[in-house]
């Protein structure tokens, strides 16, 4: 079986202190790594810091900062400084963001969010690369100072969470791994020949690119509760999270499914968006039910190659009861 890491839900806790003792259960659990995500709520980078120093050995990530949301070089010094907090445990993860992100909060524009990534990515990399930072790109025009700290010589890696051949293609031509969602296993495996295909034009090897795609996923003893819940998650991911997961999601064979699911968000309807969405679909897409039903999925996940972790991700109104019982369930695989 192939490494699990735990995705958490910061916008279910109330303070920091839940966050980090949710992280210590995980290390306790025996998750290889834990990460969270960074919207409108908390800024995570002070999060990741609590949980560092709560913690011994558990990895760290984010999922994922938008590159709208920081200067480049600001973002290799975020990672630099983690990186020194968790005596080396974190990886930084980046993602092209969407126009609700970048716009409504960010107060930037959604515009060529491809190459912000990519420039992104090639000035963290000048700044590891010793520290001085001299970059005339499309996007950027940045120079003149240095990173005025010594530079670790193994920096953290930067995961890219995206979804689309081309997106895929970057992170392998450019990025340490890949963090995709919403992808069923047959679509995974395809998506990964264009992680490959970016591999080869960058002269990489594909075995070094740490690909570790998120399933949300609910154990309960009660069924149909775990498998509502998750329906509900994955259903406002599909139709109201920006329109990047909806379109990925068609492009894998929903095209009927997606637009029911979105012509109900136009109206608010929660309730008739969980409705659309299929049993099939869900199965795929996601792990929800009994344990046994979602060991069968993860490890379904795990087993397609290429994978080297599976992201298990909690969903919205799981209890800390569920979280217990899910981590415990997927304790020994």
């Amino acid at each position: 079986m192939t490494d699990l890491d735990l995705v958490l839900m910061s916008s279910d806790h109330d303070t920091v202190d839940s966050v980090a003792e949710q992280a210590v259960r995980a290390e306790e659990h025996g998750f290889g790594r834990v990460s969270m995500g960074e919207t409108t709520g908390w800024n995570i980078v002070p999060v990741m810091t609590v949980i560092a120093e709560r913690t011994d050995d558990i990895g760290i990530s984010d999922d994922v900062i938008s590159p709208f949301s920081r200067a480049p070089t600001t973002l290799a010094q975020t990672a630099l400084t983690l990186h020194d907090v968790t005596d080396g445990r974190f990886r930084l993860g980046l993602g092209p963001s969407s126009p609700a992100i970048a716009e409504g909060w960010h107060a930037g524009d959604f515009e060529r969010p491809l190459r912000r990534l990519r420039e992104t990515v090639d000035v963290i990399r000048e700044v590891y690369d010793g520290g001085d930072v001299d970059y005339d790109g499309e996007v950027y025009d940045v120079g003149g100072l240095s990173y005025d700290r010594d530079v670790p010589d193994e920096p953290p890696g930067v995961d890219l969470a995206t979804l689309g051949p081309k997106a895929t293609e970057l992170a392998g031509r450019f990025a340490d791994g890949w963090v995709p969602q919403l992808f069923t296993p047959d679509a995974l495996r395809d998506r990964l020949e264009d992680l490959e295909r970016g591999a080869d034009l960058g002269d990489r090897d594909p075995d070094d690119l740490r690909v570790s795609p998120i399933v949300r996923t609910c154990v309960s003893e009660d069924r149909e509760y775990a498998r509502a819940i998750t329906r509900q998650m994955v259903a406002f991911l599909i139709g109201a999270y920006g329109p990047f997961y909806g379109d990925s999601v068609a492009e894998q064979g929903y095209e009927e499914m997606v637009a029911e699911i979105r012509s109900a968000w136009e109206d608010r309807d929660t309730a008739a968006m969980a409705d659309a969405l299929t049993d099939e679909a869900l199965d795929e897409l996601a792990a929800a039910g009994t344990a046994d039903e979602v060991c069968e999925r993860i490890e379904r996940m795990g087993a397609v190659d290429g994978v080297d972790a599976v992201r298990v991700g909690f969903v919205g109104g799981m209890t800390q009861e569920d979280k217990e019982t899910t981590m415990a369930a997927l304790a020994d695989l």
